[in-house]
Parts: C-alpha cells; sequence; structure tokens
C-alpha cells in the first residue's frame, strides 16, 4: 500500500582524495616558487694573517688612497676627484709599470685602499667599490685583447686556470676601517 518514504540520502563529496591533491598543491607551490635572497658583496676574503708574522711593507708609492666623507666627498691620494674620475685614475695607477714616479712600481704590487667615514652612505660605498672593481675589468679586458682575445670573458672561456691575466694584474683592494666619523 502505502510506501514508506525514504529519506534520501544527501550527496558526498570524496575527501580522501582532497589531502592528496592539497598536499600536492603545496608541494608544487614549493618547488616554482623561488626565494630572492641577497647575496651581499661578492668578494672573496684573502686566508686571517698569521698573528705571529707582520704585515707585509707597502711603499707610499705603491698606495692609492681614496678617502670618501660622509657627504660623499672624495680624496685621491688627497686631491678633490669625482666618482667619475676613479676608474681612469685607478687604470692609470696600476698600469703604470714604474713610468711615473708619482704611481705604482707594478701591476702586482699596486693596491688601491678604499677609505670611508662611518656615516658615508652604504649606496655611496657600493658605487665607489663598483668603480675601482670596474677599472680592473677594464685593465683585464685590454690585456686579453692584447693577447688576441675578444675580451676578457672569451679569454677566460678559453684560457682556464690558473689565469695569466689576473696573475699580472691581480685585484688588490684594501678596504680600510671607516673613521669613527662625528
Amino acid at each position: 500500500m502505502f510506501k514508506k518514504k525514504r529519506g534520501r540520502e544527501g550527496a558526498e563529496i570524496p575527501s580522501s582524495s582532497l589531502a592528496d591533491i592539497a598536499f600536492l598543491l603545496l608541494v608544487f607551490f614549493l618547488v616554482v616558487t623561488t626565494i630572492d635572497v641577497d647575496t651581499g658583496i661578492g668578494l672573496v676574503l684573502p686566508p686571517p694573517p698569521d698573528p705571529e708574522q707582520p704585515p707585509p711593507e707597502v711603499r707610499e708609492r705603491n698606495m692609492l688612497k681614496i678617502l670618501m666623507n660622509a657627504q660623499g666627498g672624495i680624496l685621491i691620494n688627497e686631491e678633490r676627484a669625482n666618482l667619475r674620475d676613479v676608474q681612469e685614475r685607478v687604470i692609470r695607477f696600476v698600469t703604470n709599470r714604474g713610468v711615473d714616479p708619482n704611481l705604482s712600481d707594478s701591476p702586482q704590487q699596486a693596491v688601491v685602499s678604499i677609505k670611508t667615514d662611518r656615516q658615508t652612505e652604504y649606496e655611496r660605498y657600493i658605487e665607489m667599490l663598483d668603480e675601482v672593481r670596474g677599472a680592473y675589468r677594464i685593465i683585464w679586458d685590454q690585456e686579453a685583447r692584447s693577447r688576441g682575445f675578444r675580451d676578457y670573458a672569451h679569454y677566460r672561456t678559453v684560457e682556464g686556470e690558473p689565469n695569466p691575466v689576473r696573475r699580472e694584474f691581480p685585484m688588490n683592494i684594501s678596504l680600510a676601517e671607516p673613521d669613527p666619523g662625528s
């Protein structure tokens, strides 16, 4: 006669695979996402000095002193200079080979000393360091071209290590402790 009404069963979403899908999405986004990491300044520091051994003596002639004050003013060997003059002065100093008695004896003995005030803006310091390193890149390019290569990058891929150009013109940069400032 009368049939009993059966209650309709509600539709269910299978949740067993939902956890799998969420886990796969999590793994996918972890693999695909890149995290921006500041790498800092790429400098290779020399090994720590032996406390028993005195530091090597550098003749005054072989030291190019670059001073930067808190306002960004630059002195190169106690002469006023602009940031755009730094590369040319470093190139002339390093490649002198003893010709000018006011410049370095040889590229191997040339040392570029950068000293700042404690209040010097970090960006200005990095600009100065980039100019000095850029001068060395120009010197290396010129030397590689004199050896018959297109540029220093091409020379490095052909020559490999040890690198005669870098041995001839080592990047001797001294990053002096900042002055206390005011």
